[in-house]
């Protein structure tokens, strides 16, 4: 359990707030969380972590990852979109069995921790979710997960293809179970995948149920053109924002990944209906999908957060390189600029909580909000001098900078090292697990 309090002294906190205030001095945590910012402060604490100047930062929070798939790293590399998930993914999605799950799961949580991730909006797979939200009730990471609903396409294998009412119904039973477990740290979510393997009427039937719940629908949407093309043939000529409002889907609760290919109407369309995009760089180049218009995107006020993805299509799951291939990508397809430093990181911290409707909660360092810290070592040789604190961290930190990660006050990364599991342990039983996974996959 975490402390009751902790005081986090000597550290150069960038807070995150509105004004984007850079502060030297300490922070406060009691009951998990933050309970002062400033310059000199002291007192009687439980704990106190010396930050030796450091950077104190929010927690990453990734909008888009697929937790279930860390153990595919390597599998499924040199494809493109569609023929990566018809070939590899689909096939050793429907394998899994709860021990890989839970092993994808625990590995997964382990990399997120260590490179300064607290929090995900994760897809999983058709089956077995509930062991998703074991795994990371044990582990400590925050997250809104959903079991991935499919319906439809002759594509998809017989182990993940569902009947409509068997997806909705198994999908209410996690959000009864597990909405607002582990202290309010684990939400459900709806997901169904995408327009292709989803049948108007499973889309309609969340869009419903969304609206009377307020529930988050996580979702992809024009990831790659042959998808684009598919839907339009689908929906009898629709774009794929046009076919998913057409379905009630594009409201404030539609968090939706990708959005490499859409149209000036379809921007029109996310900006008026707020619906959130999960930008994810890494992901969109090693598939060949494309490059996201970011820029004009947040020009017209539509929140673009970011994720890695899963590690299936990136291979890592580090924030610190989404953020640094946003703002390079776009300074080659734009110009230089046109996504800063500061951009991408307001986006890996409060674009994802505004995202995930946890802007109260999380995102920025405080008064009030959850203790959900970060602490980046500066005394590495690829950061000095360091001249700017924007661009170290945007352009130049790595995951393996990050000294503490801290989430409801906990310390899970403490000294570069994990504090509730073993990090030799979790590798171990994931490279095991994927012998057996990728033997029941047949590949």
């Amino acid at each position: 359990m975490s402390a009751t309090s902790t005081l986090i002294r000597n550290a150069t906190i960038l807070t995150m707030n509105d004004s984007l205030d850079i502060v030297e001095g300490s922070v406060v945590v009691r009951d998990g969380r933050i309970t002062a910012v400033g310059t000199a402060l002291d007192g009687q604490h439980d704990s106190v972590v010396d930050a030796g100047g450091n950077y104190l930062l929010p927690g990453f929070i990734q909008t888009h990852v697929h937790l279930c798939q860390t153990l595919f790293r390597g599998w499924a590399d040199d494809m493109p979109l569609l023929e990566w998930l018809r070939r590899r993914v689909w096939p050793m999605e429907a394998a899994h069995s709860p021990r890989t799950l839970r092993a994808s799961t625990r590995l997964a949580a382990s990399e997120l921790l260590l490179s300064g991730t607290t929090t995900v909006l994760s897809m999983e797979t058709v089956h077995h979710t509930d062991v998703v939200f074991e795994a990371l009730a044990e582990i400590g990471l925050r997250a809104v997960v959903g079991k991935c609903m499919m319906d439809a396409d002759e594509g998809v294998p017989p182990g993940l293809r569902e009947k409509t009412r068997q997806s909705v119904d198994e999908s209410l039973a996690l959000k009864r179970q597990w909405d607002g477990a582990a202290n309010g740290r684990l939400h459900a979510a709806f997901a169904p995948r995408f327009a292709v393997s989803c049948s108007r009427e499973l889309l309609e039937a969340v869009a419903a149920l969304s609206a009377r719940d307020g529930a988050l629908i996580h979702t992809h949407a024009s990831e790659s053109r042959d998808e684009v093309d598919i839907v339009r043939r689908i929906s009898g000529g629709s774009s794929n924002l046009e076919y998913l409002a057409a379905t009630g889907l594009a409201t404030r609760h539609l968090c939706v990944a990708h959005c490499v290919w859409v149209t000036e109407r379809e921007q029109e369309l996310l900006a008026e209906r707020n619906v959130k995009v999960m930008h994810c760089p890494g992901s969109n180049l090693k598939l060949g999908s494309g490059i996201a218009p970011v820029p004009e995107m947040r020009a017209r006020g539509i929140s673009v957060s970011l994720g890695a993805d899963g590690a299936a299509c990136n291979n890592r799951l580090d924030m610190f390189e989404e953020m640094r291939l946003a703002a390079t990508l776009q300074a080659m397809r734009r110009s230089p600029g046109a996504l800063t430093a500061r951009d991408v990181l307001w986006m890996a911290t409060r674009e994802g909580a505004r995202a995930l409707g946890l802007e109260a909660e999380i995102g920025s360092i405080e008064v009030g909000k959850r203790a959900d810290l970060i602490l980046v070592e500066r005394d590495r040789p690829h950061l000095a001098p360091d001249a700017d604190p924007w661009s170290t961290l945007a352009y130049a930190a790595r995951g393996p900078d990050v000294r503490l990660t801290m989430v409801d006050g906990e310390m899970l990364v403490k000294d570069f090292t994990l504090a509730r599991v073993d990090a030799a342990e979790v590798s171990d039983d994931a490279r095991a697990a994927t012998a057996e996974l990728v033997a029941g996959a047949g590949i």
